[in-house]
């Protein structure tokens, strides 16, 4: 196993801006990932493209002020920086509605991506950078040198179809889904099970995928990891908004596993981290290792009454 400072990742995908109904906060579930990754220790790339204007200028900047590399963030003229307008339920539910075409649908690739990617530790790529032709054409060449595949699937109609999310699954050593897109996707790849541990297994198995995790919102996660269950039934924490929270779960889930740590303990962390982040405003808040620790040993206690 690595040290802690020798790991790296990088991340494939959107870059925008989330447009609130009062304010806009810098977004995209690979950018966010990237973040928090960075955040723990493991040096993090972010491939994608943003446009030529102010907003993109924004985000370059943030992620450098976040220490992200940008080197591989391509500019374009002729389409705008990513924007998605984000709504908000009573429950702190989030639901979005995503511009196109944007910069990051035209991902073009490069030498230096396949070389970075072949030195990575893990390849982190979501399903909605593959809505374009381009981008998605960049993303399947980039996959067979990847060490350590990472697929985060999220479903936004009409911005998918069934028959790329299964080749996209194909590709990955490790698939994260929500409950919704766990029952979405075993019901088109004609799954005959109704149970959730079988569904699981039966993607697993379909896909020739060892390592898959499922998040449940509020109760948790299930984690399917080389043939064995894991469970964490959630944290207690009063939701502000959604936005992020299975971008930063699956950054510190990652994180944890990459350093050795065993299933079950990075499950807990990572629920811990995502339960964090929807207890704040907007998709990266600023969270310390001793503030996770501290979260988990008060919920721990509270159970344990």
């Amino acid at each position: 196993m690595k040290t802690k400072n020798a790991l790296s990742a990088v991340c494939y995908g959107e870059v925008l801006w989330d447009i609130f109904p009062t304010h806009k906060k810098i977004g995209g579930a690979p950018l966010n990932v990237a973040l928090r990754m960075n955040s723990m220790g493991i040096k993090t790339n972010m491939i994608s493209r943003v446009g030529a204007d102010e907003n993109g200028e924004g985000i370059l900047s943030y992620l450098n002020d976040h220490e992200v590399s940008t080197d591989l963030i391509q500019i374009t003229n002729e389409y705008k920086t990513g924007a998605v307008h984000v709504m908000i339920n009573e429950k702190g539910n989030a639901s979005y509605d995503i511009l196109y075409p944007s910069a990051w649908d035209k991902i073009e690739k490069t030498e230096r991506m396949d070389k970075l990617i072949t030195e990575a530790d893990v390849f982190v790529f979501g399903s909605l950078a593959s809505r374009d032709e381009v981008s998605r054409e960049t993303l399947f060449s980039l996959l067979d040198n990847a060490q350590y595949k990472v697929l985060d699937a999220n479903l936004r109609a009409p911005y998918y179809t069934t028959e790329v999310i299964y080749s996209l699954m194909l590709k990955a050593d490790f698939i994260k889904l929500n409950d919704e897109e766990l029952r979405e996707i075993s019901r088109e790849l004609n799954s005959p099970y109704n149970s959730f541990e079988q569904n699981i297994k039966f993607i697993a198995e379909k896909t020739n995928t060892k390592q898959l995790c499922v998040t449940k919102g509020e109760f948790g996660a299930v984690l399917y990891y080389n043939g064995k269950f894991y469970y964490n039934s959630g944290y207690f924490v009063k939701v502000v908004d959604t936005v992020g929270a299975g971008d930063s779960f699956l950054a510190s889930l990652l994180s944890r596993l990459l350093r050795g740590k065993s299933p079950q303990k990075a499950l807990n962390y990572a629920c811990a981290v995502g339960a964090l982040v929807a207890g704040q405003e907007g998709a990266n808040p600023k969270i310390s290792g001793q503030e996770i620790k501290k979260f988990m040993m008060l919920n721990k206690s509270k159970i344990e009454k």
